[in-house]
């Protein structure tokens, strides 16, 4: 069996595994819900300060990024790392539908919670017909 291999990839996981390091920053566990005419999404971010999250929107798309620092420098010896560090990424396609104008982010035990509103011209509404009989030939219709 031919297997390919890219010496420079295997390099790149070597030094991943003895550094602990990846060149790709890692994605944050999330939850999205929508809750009446609001759209949540929650963003697990332990162990980062609200001053490292970056939040940016660009045509529709939301880019979380955060970076949480590595332990203490000066004299410490790491007896176990298990805990990632580095810059952390996400970024959310969010339709026409949402308002991304109106955002509002909070940072709470490690949650960062995005609420977006549903943009108006979204929301159902209510659209009045009229006949071509008379003032008494109009209805409403849910829309």
């Amino acid at each position: 069996m031919l297997m390919r291999t890219d010496p420079f990839r295997e390099l790149d996981r070597l030094t991943e595994r003895l550094w602990g390091t990846s060149a790709h920053p890692a994605a944050m566990p999330m939850d999205a819900y929508r809750e009446g005419d609001t759209f949540v999404v929650q963003l697990d971010l332990p162990g980062v300060t609200p001053e490292s999250i970056d939040l940016d929107v660009e045509r529709n798309v939301l880019t979380v990024r955060a970076e949480r620092r590595t332990a203490p420098g000066g004299d410490v010896e790491m007896v176990v790392a298990e805990r990632p560090a580095g810059t952390f990424s996400r970024r959310l396609f969010l339709g026409e539908a949402l308002d991304t104008d109106r955002i509002r982010a909070s940072y709470d035990a490690g949650v960062l919670a995005l609420r977006i509103p549903v943009a108006e011209q979204a929301k159902p509404r209510r659209i009045e017909i009229s006949g071509g009989g008379g003032a008494g030939d109009r209805r409403l219709i849910s829309g």
